[in-house]
């Protein structure tokens, strides 16, 4: 079964995590704070729980290629318990299983620019500071 497919020029953010309900509904609600459109597509499947990079990967080659994802914003543990939401983005096409954090409020920024293909996976994850987190180009909060 493929990865579910985010609405048109969104992004599928998969909750993989599901001991705090609450915590989930604040990704949300920063999520959709962040600028006021509707960049996210949420999954919220309890088949995905504790899901790891491998099985995205796993679980993205066993679809056909006309439903495959390129990439997924994973909200994982991290996600839920950090303040700033730091979703995990999932390369699932080009380089798959790279990765790179990016807090809720660079969301919108990351999610926009990759719908409508004006930037790369790698673009975001090479801008990346050393903790393998996206903050926005060139600014450092």
């Amino acid at each position: 079964m493929p990865l579910p497919a985010p609405d048109d020029l969104a992004s599928t953010v998969l909750r993989g995590d599901f001991a705090d309900d609450a915590a989930w509904a604040a990704v949300r609600a920063a999520i959709d704070a962040a600028d006021g459109h509707g960049h996210a597509t949420y999954v919220s499947d309890p088949r995905f729980t504790d899901v790891s990079v491998p099985d995205l990967i796993d679980e993205e080659s066993a679809a056909d290629e006309d439903d495959r994802l390129t990439y997924v914003f994973l909200a994982d543990v991290t996600t839920l318990t950090d303040p700033s939401f730091p979703l995990l983005a999932v390369d699932l096409h080009d380089e798959p299983g790279r990765t790179f954090r990016v807090p809720a409020r660079w969301y919108p920024e990351v999610s926009a620019n990759l719908s409508i293909a004006n930037a790369d996976f790698a673009d975001f994850a090479d801008a990346a500071d050393d903790a393998g987190w996206f903050r926005g180009w060139g600014d450092a909060d």
